[in-house]
């Protein structure tokens, strides 16, 4: 499964996981999950990609060489 195999490549356990609000992670099924895996589940507000700087860095970085 995919977090087995994030948590296998990072050689970490995934403590906390920061999201937007799409509906794929704002429903029960997936909030039960991060619960019963001990997982911290963050989401960040609307339209505010600062919260997230990093990852909208790298996802630009990742776009741009793609084009």
């Amino acid at each position: 499964d995919f977090k087995a195999l994030a948590e296998k490549q990072a050689e970490q356990s995934i403590k906390v996981l920061r999201t937007d609000n799409g509906g794929e992670y704002v429903n029960n099924r997936f909030m039960d999950f991060c619960t019963s895996e001990g997982i911290s589940l963050q989401h960040t507000v609307a339209y505010s990609p600062s919260q997230n700087g990093v990852v909208e860095r790298k996802n630009r970085t990742l776009k741009e060489m793609a084009t």
